[in-house]
């Protein structure tokens, strides 16, 4: 066995323990795994002996538990006394709160407050950073114990005769059985006549006894401390014995209590020698004196251990009465000097087994006993009489004569130890409390010590015969070396039928036969069991520790883990791992959540690109440990994602899945309204399986372990010396193509089950990292980069991006949480001048988890602080110009003040403002954009629209929509000459060498931006392939030009998916390698040439130019099935880029204007075409809900008259209504809920000639008559908005 160099365990003594002395400790008395004799012969193959003691479960566990107990009291000794240093920082160091208080006064943690505190730091991921640097050890105990004080306990009379008489009587005392059967009293009398021939008399003995073999027992007494206010919440709950304890039970108290017990003691042995000397005469009563250990009926003495596991009575340890505590200790079990010597000559383990102590820690005694709880006794055993008693019983075993069936059955009733089943069953039930991981508990998690394994094993098993004693003598803890699905499905099929699963809260709580899985190749794996046999509780334990051992050093070992669960060429088979983690979870989900967590510690080594000798980098990285690439560091992180994933609540419905992804993306646990009864089970079971501390551990270092791999590959980028290497992808795109659904699952899954998985694993991974950015968020906007949240945020980005792949839409990745909590105005405008480092990261960098009716709250919210901020500099400069301009100011020429005036009007002007004539709309527009400054146009925008023929209206907002619908049906105009319009989809599309000038084009664009700058819809339908090449993405798909050219698309996709056994494709299609279209009336084509960019030819005015159609190419190559696929991307290419390129530019100039660039990102394509063309299908249920009335009530037949004539209006009628009401025929982004829409009442008709309606399309109302019946409002509604143009009042 090989043991790391020597690290100091920092103890509260003021000493260090070595960590070679506590593992040597715990090699010597914990009880070791081993298989069964009756496992089966298939997991033979696959066991190994474990030589290093840190590979060992139970050491690993009660290590960890008594670093945890060290740990917390130096955070006890950090809280309430400090470090002593002027040059502290740690803010829960006593020291730093002192030099920060000044000379304010402070006041102490008291014991019990700062232990509460210690334990909470000492809980968190990487506590020792919370460690102050200058602390140093505690030089001794704390003061909890100095009220504390030791007397002599003295025994009550039924104490005395109960601990005096035998186990078997001891019982029927305890029953209220005092008077002994006659034939058990002359048995005893009888061999106690037969002992004193041989034997010096019993008051010698029992003398002897006392002072050399039992301790005294001794009473702790606590010393009263000032007056108790009992009617103190705070003194009546932390005033109890129970909480005093936690602070008295602390291991550097426990070692002053045991010293000060010993003083206490040694004081009282001459007292205790002569009330043993008195009460000899007295032999006969049976009588025992204090500290007296009792005789069993060979005269021997009985181990305090054993008798606590014989009766039901107090554990060693600790009860309390009162103000007093008595205090028991576990006396050690005397030996004959032979034994002890053949003892100490035969070594408990195998020789070959190396465990180094220190000589160096000789001054600090190894104590064991604070190493864990008084239940931990019982599981480690004695270190001398229980190993002692299993190797003579296994000897026995092994050398006996076959017993018959009578006798088989009485000594299958027998224990190794000599215990009856009866009594082996009751330390089974003790044992049932011994804690599991750092406390927690286990339904059966414990059962006798495998020093003493049961012999009646033989009717429940057919194997091998038993080994000899030497054998025995010198075993190794065993472990599988790795796990199979078969392996799986047996060790967990085990747990399941001992019920020696752990207590946990995941659903469901075990596998039942309908949802087992098995590879097919082979019979599933049985123990060698008689099924008319019960199972023994020694085997059940001893099945227990080899599969906890098992799970242990399979899923903490990184490369047992690769073995495990990859496939020969490195992939993860996403199911059949989700399947196997899915059976562990249900039988020891802590255990395996603790020991990925270890495992996933490997991912922080650097690779070994960054440890060579080559590398800058290598004295910074220098380590011994294994390091693993990309590839095999996906794989890792795989197999726990689908461990996490696996942990989550089974469910079979894709749905369901999703409904509960929705509800816990807003961060709740239950939703409101018409949930049924089984969402609200289904709600808690989410929340119980995504609040499990070690799951969520395990989650944090997982996201860690992602931002630190980026940074290797970011390292290994910059050394110039591996940029001639292949580059290795990123782990994040290894991880997620290995839960794409591509492969073929191992084991056999159904159709439904596939499909339901393969939905399950990137939601519930969503899942997982929301849960994380959950636990970390601290409620501002901008978050750690470099932390669980950071790399949380990189896995959902790159799933994002991925998402077509994963079968995720943009709906799966909306995160609502953070909307809802976060201000809408002031954090977008914050957002502009913030820059996201390494280190800082804003949530807005990550525009997809926000819903889109927030994302274009926050972009309009951008541009009204932009608006906002030139209008009030705009009022700012008008206040110092009229300083200088009024009467009595500095300018006293009237001629210098009108021409300073003039000078000035631009700058000091409030609002942009154009005087728009109705039959020159697009002219005016032209004339009064042209060159206009930035500043202008960032201002509130007014229009005067139609004012020279004597039209009236005021721009609140109808005016603007009025001239923008004018203006931009002008400019897109076919005859126009600059855009081009589909007959069938309407969609508007550049024209392909236009002769209008590229000018237009950007003053266009500057239309689009200012309506869109000032919250406006515009009546276009552009396709979306225009909005993304304005907001910088590729347009390289066929689904990307599918709106705006839906036969060319349906063309092409044949093109790529015909079957060439059909016919060659060039025999079919008949297509050659080269792009047309028509310019000018004129065919023009040219041959797409994929190495170069070449500009599209644009025509000329000139007569004698030759037309464009000359340079046609006449040989152009057909398309083929090998050249198929990239003569549809160059198509792509040539329709939507190269044949439009100057246009599109001058355009995207224009668009740009008014927009900050920083705030497009915000927007996706779908998302900005619907903020610049709103929503054209109009729900008339929705506009009524929103509708708001003047004049009228909702239920007044005139109203119900007027929406029933409305619902039965087609599309084309129902945009003209709208536009007669809002000047807007679309709604914009949200629907109806963000328009303003009156009904006012107008006075009454009766006669044929009644008013029509009218409407004050700057308010958003609409006048409407009372009609006197329902055919003449539709009637008088039709005429109205059929004819409607132009401003004025009603």
């Amino acid at each position: 066995m090989t043991i790391e160099p020597n690290r100091p365990i920092h103890h509260g003594r003021g000493c260090s323990i070595p960590e070679d002395d506590v593992l040597a400790a715990l090699w010597e008395h914990a009880p070791f795994p081993t298989l069964p004799v009756d496992a089966p012969s298939e997991i033979r193959d696959l066991v190994v002996d474990i030589e290093n003691p840190k590979r060992v479960y139970t050491i690993h566990r009660a290590s960890r538990r008594h670093n945890l107990q060290l740990l917390i009291d130096r955070f006890v000794f950090q809280l309430r006394c400090g470090c002593g240093s002027n040059s502290c920082t740690e803010t829960t160091c006593f020291t730093y709160r002192k030099r920060a208080a000044g000379k304010s006064p402070i006041r102490r943690y008291n014991p019990n407050s700062a232990r509460t505190l210690a334990v909470y730091l000492a809980s968190q991921d990487n506590p020792e950073s919370r460690l102050c640097p200058y602390l140093r050890p505690s030089g001794g105990p704390s003061d909890a114990i100095l009220p504390l004080h030791l007397v002599p306990k003295h025994p009550s009379t039924n104490e005395r005769v109960k601990a005096h008489l035998p186990p078997s009587k001891s019982r029927n005392f305890a029953n209220g059985s005092a008077v002994r059967p006659a034939s058990l009293r002359n048995s005893q009398d009888r061999h106690v006549k037969k002992e004193d021939r041989h034997s010096p008399p019993k008051a010698e003995q029992t003398a002897t006894r006392a002072t050399n073999s039992s301790p005294t027992p001794m009473q702790i007494i606590e010393k009263p401390i000032g007056k108790k206010d009992y009617r103190s919440f705070a003194a009546a709950v932390f005033g109890t014995v129970a909480f005093k304890m936690l602070e008295w039970l602390a291991p550097n108290n426990m070692e002053a209590l045991s010293e000060k017990m010993e003083t206490s003691r040694s004081s009282t042995k001459s007292s205790a020698r002569s009330q043993t000397s008195l009460s000899s005469d007295d032999a006969d009563e049976q009588f025992v004196a204090p500290g007296v250990a009792p005789r069993d009926s060979l005269g021997g003495n009985i181990p305090i251990r054993r008798r606590a596991n014989d009766y039901a009575g107090s554990y060693p340890g600790i009860t309390t009465v009162v103000n007093t505590t008595e205090f028991h200790t576990n006396p050690p079990v005397e030996r004959p000097s032979d034994e002890a010597a053949t003892r100490s000559a035969k070594p408990r383990r195998k020789s070959k087994a190396k465990i180094r102590t220190s000589s160096g820690s000789q001054p600090c005694k190894v104590v064991v006993e604070p190493l864990s709880d008084p239940a931990d006794e019982i599981l480690f055993g004695s270190p001398s009489s229980v190993y002692r008693d299993a190797v003579r019983s296994l000897t026995d075993q092994s050398t006996s004569q076959p017993h018959s069936e009578d006798s088989s059955d009485m000594s299958a009733d027998i224990s190794a130890d000599g215990r009856s089943s009866r009594q082996s069953g009751h330390r089974y039930k003790l044992d049932n409390h011994i804690p599991q991981i750092d406390g927690l508990e286990d339904v059966s998690s414990s059962g006798p010590d495998t020093r003493s394994i049961s012999l009646r094993s033989e009717e429940h098993y057919t194997g091998t015969p038993l080994e000899s004693a030497s054998e025995i003598d010198s075993y190794l803890p065993q472990s599988l070396s790795r796990l199979n699905p078969d392996a799986v499905n047996f060790i967990c099929d085990v747990m399941q039928e001992d019920a020696t699963m752990e207590r946990h809260l995941l659903e469901p709580p075990t596998i039942s036969d309908p949802l087992r899985h098995y590879t097919g190749r082979r019979k599933a794996w049985k123990r060698k069991r008689k099924p008319h046999r019960s199972y023994s509780h020694d085997l059940k334990y001893e099945w227990k520790l080899f599969v906890e051992q098992s799970i242990f050093n399979v899923l903490s070992d990184p490369q047992a883990l690769l073995e495990s669960f990859t496939t020969q060429d490195g992939v993860v088979d996403s199911q059949t791992v989700w399947y196997c983690m899915l059976r562990l979870t249900r039988v020891a989900p802590h255990l395996v959540f603790d020991s990925l967590w270890i495992a996933m510690a490997s991912l922080f080594v650097p690779p070994r690109p960054l440890q060579t000798s080559r590398s800058p980098t290598a004295k910074v990285f220098a380590t011994s440990q294994r390091s693993f690439s990309n590839a095999e560091a996906a794989s890792l992180m795989s197999i726990c994602f689908h461990a996490l994933i696996a942990a989550a609540p089974l469910v079979t419905d894709s749905r369901q899945l999703l409904d509960m992804s929705r509800i816990r993306s807003r961060g709740l646990s239950l939703t409101g309204g018409a949930l049924t009864g089984h969402h609200t089970s289904l709600s808690l079971q989410y929340e119980d399986a995504f609040t499990d501390d070690l799951a969520l551990r395990l989650a944090r270092r997982l996201l860690m372990a992602i931002l630190t791999r980026r940074g290797f590959d970011e390292l290994i980028e910059l050394d110039l010396e591996m940029l001639d290497s292949a580059k290795e992808p990123g782990v994040l795109d290894i991880l997620l193509s290995q839960i794409e659904p591509s492969m073929q699952p191992l084991m056999r899954f159904s159709k439904s089950e596939r499909s339901v998985h393969e939905k399950r694993v990137p939601i519930l991974l969503l899942d997982w990292a929301r849960t994380v950015m959950i636990q970390e968020w601290t409620g501002k906007p901008d978050v750690p980069g470099d932390g669980p949240f950071g790399g949380a945020l990189m896995l959902i980005e790159a799933m994002y991006r991925k998402r077509q792949a994963l079968l995720l839409g943009d709906v799966h990745f909306r995160f609502e949480f953070f909307g809802d909590r976060l201000d809408s105005v002031d954090m977008p405008v914050s957002w502009l001048s913030y820059t996201s480092t390494r280190q800082k990261a804003h949530l807005l960098d990550f525009p997809f988890i926000f819903k889109p009716a927030s994302l274009v709250t926050y972009f309009r919210a951008i541009n009204f602080s932009m608006m906002s901020h030139s209008y009030e500099e705009a009022t700012s400069l008008q206040l110092r110009i009229r300083m200088y301009t009024e009467p009595g100011s500095l300018v006293t020429e009237g001629h210098q003040r009108s021409a300073l005036e003039d000078l000035l009007r631009t700058p000091a002007s409030k609002f942009l403002i154009l005087n728009i004539r109705r039959d020159e709309i697009l002219t005016d527009a032209f004339d009064q954009l042209w060159r206009r400054e930035e500043r202008e146009l960032m201002r509130p925008l007014k229009i005067h629209l139609g004012e020279d023929s004597g039209e009236e209206g005021y721009d609140y907002g109808g005016v603007q929509q009025e001239f923008f619908r004018l203006a931009i049906a002008e400019a897109l105009d076919p005859n126009y000459g600059a855009f081009t319009v589909d007959n069938r989809t309407r969609m508007t599309w550049f024209q392909p060498g236009s002769l209008q000038p590229e000018w237009k084009y950007e003053l266009i664009g500057l239309l689009v931006s200012l309506a869109v700058y000032n919250g406006l819809t515009l009546p276009v339908t552009f396709p979306k392939a225009l909005y993304q090449k304005l907001l910088g993405e590729p347009v390289t798909e066929l689904h990307h030009i599918a709106d705006g050219w839906p036969e060319l698309a349906s063309g092409l996709t044949n093109l790529l998916e015909w079957n060439e056994n059909d016919g060659a494709v060039e025999d079919v299609f008949v297509v050659t390698y080269e792009f047309s279209t028509t310019i000018l009336g004129q065919p023009v084509s040219r041959r797409m040439d994929p190495s170069q960019r070449e500009s599209w030819p644009q025509p000329s005015l000139h007569p004698y130019d030759k037309p464009l159609s000359a340079d046609n190419p006449m040989d152009a190559p057909p398309v083929t099935g090998d050249n198929r696929s990239a003569y549809v991307s160059d198509y792509i290419r040539y329709l939507t880029d190269v044949s439009v390129a100057p246009q599109f530019e001058a355009f995207a100039r224009g668009f740009h204007t008014c927009l900050h660039p920083k705030s497009l990102t915000l927007l996706t394509p779908s998302l900005l075409q619907s903020v610049v063309e709103g929503t054209q299908e109009i729900d008339i249920s929705e506009l009524r809900r929103v509708a708001r009335y003047s004049g009228w009530d909702a239920n007044h037949p005139t109203i119900r008259d007027f929406w029933s004539v409305v619902k039965k209006f087609d599309d084309r009628m129902r945009r003209k209504l709208l536009e007669f009401v809002t000047s807007s025929d679309r709604l914009p982004v949200g629907g109806a809920a963000h328009i303003q829409f009156v009904i006012q009442k107008n006075g009454e008709e009766e006669g044929e000639g009644a008013r029509l309606p009218t409407a004050y399309t700057c308010y958003g109302h609409l006048l409407l008559p009372e009609y006197r019946d329902k055919e003449v409002l539709r009637e008088r509604l039709s005429m109205a908005v059929e004819n409607a143009e132009g401003f004025g009042f009603a």
